[in-house]
């Protein structure tokens, strides 16, 4: 294998929302004005790198525990020609790091990829794997139209991949040509290589059935303060292959169109920031107040599934995990009690695009936030909240003789602990939708609400399966 020169850049989310400033002019362009355009070629590597960087590879930064060892071209393998990109994919201890990946970016300006639709390879492994993520638009400069397709399947034989752009007309200028990242989850942790070829974009004119969603494709309901900021996620788009599959990738929000219903209440940006700008309207009708936005979006003229209805309100908020408030720092959200007896596994993940708390084999768990081992995360004063608000979801059969209890501690980290429990019915869940619950702290019997609060900790003897979102204590002002 040939190792080649690389540069390293910092570990970045692959697909994080940077802001892109909008400049307006009061004049507007002469229509003698000829924009400039940009290469179209669509080759990215075939025999050699074509129109790339010098240093062809660059790598995401070693000190995040990428490898840079791993990377280069070999002269024996190739699906067509006589070269194709080698990449070793090392052990979790490596001592030179514990998965590779990085990105192709073009030497120039920037290449127009309006006239393509996909980006296309083909690959094969030393022994079947999965591949983390792949994608193109990842230019470790901005990002603006970063894709990436998750967990692709190897097999011992070459075998094509294809990456849908959600909207190729957006494509004017990209540098970012090719990312991927690996790493040994799928082998237990026992090193592969893989091998990529006959790597480009293409027309392929057989992408079908385009359906572009939001927040997972979920109408999800943020109760938010005025002035107060959410961005738009789980952000997909998916089509039909010609061969009846279906695939989708995650995109960043440039590739979106947002729209508000009111924007009185609240505006969007090209960015899918959504601001709450005001409590509303009187509607002349009825003489209320309509405090409520609806936030859409479509990709190249296609509406997506989901949506966010805002409504706007005045409270005051304590958030321990959610995607519509900003969070207080916490020590963990799964404790790991194991010496007494704990089984709970799970704790933070991402679910199209969601972040939710995922539990499985539950007993009992905590999310602690007292300063565990000297962390120096501070208990909450919740002296002046009235309510604790919770999403549950439970992800299996629910009888109503299940119990879910919820204890919410006092000092935590002292002897001198109090707790107050609450117990919800298996009458009142459902299982696999969620459900969302309002309870006021005075239900939770023998809670001191005037001393802060150290732990919330969830048990059940019968829900072993259950999913969690939306946390957080409020009072209404």
């Amino acid at each position: 294998m040939k190792k080649l020169n690389f540069k390293y850049h910092v570990l970045y989310p692959v697909l994080g929302l940077l802001c892109v400033g909008m400049i307006s002019c009061e004049r507007g362009f002469s229509d003698d004005i000829e924009f400039a355009t940009f290469p179209n070629n669509p080759d990215i590597f075939t025999d050699a790198p074509v129109g790339l960087t010098d240093q062809f590879f660059e790598s995401f930064d070693p000190a995040f525990g990428a490898n840079t060892e791993g990377f280069g071209t070999d002269d024996n393998v190739a699906f067509e020609g006589n070269s194709s990109i080698r990449i070793d994919v090392p052990t979790p201890t490596d001592p030179d790091g514990g998965f590779i990946g990085g990105i192709f970016r073009d030497r120039g300006d920037g290449r127009d990829l309006t006239s393509y639709d996909a980006l296309t390879f083909w690959a094969k492994g030393s022994t079947t794997a999965v591949v983390g993520t792949v994608g193109f638009g990842t230019d470790f400069i901005d990002n603006t139209y970063a894709v990436s397709l998750n967990n692709i399947e190897l097999s011992t034989k070459w075998r094509k991949y294809i990456i849908p752009i959600p909207d190729p007309s957006k494509l004017t200028q990209e540098k970012g040509m090719f990312l991927f990242s690996a790493g040994t989850e799928s082998t237990n942790g026992v090193g592969y290589t893989f091998w990529i070829d006959e790597l480009r974009f293409e027309n392929l004119g057989t992408l079908g059935q385009p359906r572009p969603a939001i927040l997972g494709g979920l109408d999800q309901t943020a109760q938010t303060n005025v002035d107060s900021s959410v961005s738009i996620i789980g952000l997909t788009q998916t089509f039909n292959l010609a061969n009846g599959q279906d695939v989708t990738v995650t995109a960043t929000p440039a590739y979106f169109d947002f729209e508000t219903s009111n924007p009185f209440v609240a505006s969007v940006t090209n960015q899918g920031l959504v601001t709450v700008e005001g409590s509303g309207e009187i509607d002349p009708d009825t003489g209320e107040i309509d405090n409520t936005a609806v936030i859409t979006a479509s990709v190249a003229g296609v509406q997506a599934a989901g949506s966010l209805i805002v409504q706007a309100v005045n409270l005051n908020v304590i958030s321990i995990f959610s995607d519509i408030f900003a969070n207080v720092p916490v020590d963990n959200f799964n404790g790991f009690y194991t010496p007494d007896g704990q089984t709970t596994l799970g704790g933070a993940v991402n679910e199209n695009g969601n972040n939710i708390i995922d539990y499985t084999l539950l007993n009992f768990v905590a999310i602690e936030f007292y300063g565990r081992e000297g962390s120096g995360i501070q208990p909450i004063d919740a002296s002046e909240m009235t309510h604790l608000h919770i999403d549950i979801r439970v992800n299996q059969q629910v009888n109503p003789s299940d119990t879910f209890r919820i204890e919410v501690f006092n000092n935590f980290a002292t002897g001198s602990q109090t707790a107050g429990g609450f117990n919800v019915s298996g009458n009142d869940l459902a299982s696999n939708e969620w459900v969302e619950f309002d309870i006021p702290l005075s239900s939770f019997a023998g809670l001191n609400t005037k001393d802060a609060l150290g732990a919330i900790i969830f048990s059940s003897g019968t829900l072993a399966n259950v999913s969690l979102d939306n946390i957080y204590f409020y009072s209404e002002n």
